[in-house]
């Protein structure tokens, strides 16, 4: 018995010491490649426009309200970037989704929301990186456009 509770003893110290090193790295990824990916240019739909940070956009007829989205990705066998960009593109289809659902045209102040930290970037986007896992969360405004 006391041979099985050192080994019990060994397995819970391996599993306690891979926690405290999972990874949990956050950078900033442009926009721009994002959008420009081709599986992007192909989902994305070009009547429900998407608008970050403070870009200027025409006049709002009707606010639909804020929405949120919180996606993950399966990072394995991808570079950081590619993952980020895989789901930085679910979550912006999200957005877009829930604006056709609304009966909006438009997603305004769009904003990184990774982990309920506010980063707004006409620029860039906030991707998170963990062991296995990469998520992206954005919120933003839904509209009717004039």
């Amino acid at each position: 018995m006391n041979c099985f509770l050192q080994i019990t003893a060994l397995l819970m110290a391996l599993v306690v010491s891979g926690n405290a090193s999972a990874r949990n790295d956050q950078e900033m990824f442009p926009l721009e490649d994002a959008l420009n990916t081709p599986a992007a240019k192909e989902k994305l739909n070009p009547d429900i426009k998407l608008y970050f940070g403070s870009q200027k956009h025409p006049k709002v007829a009707k606010e639909q309200g804020e929405w949120k989205t919180n996606k993950k990705t399966n990072g394995f066998n991808k570079t950081d970037k590619e993952a980020c960009e895989w789901v930085f593109l679910s979550a912006a289809l999200e957005l877009q989704e829930r604006a056709l659902k609304e009966g909006g045209d438009a997603v305004i102040n769009i904003m990184s929301n990774y982990k309920n930290i506010e980063r707004s970037s006409e620029t860039q986007y906030m991707c998170g990186n963990g062991t296995f896992t990469t998520g992206v969360a954005l919120k933003g405004t839904v509209v009717k456009l004039k």
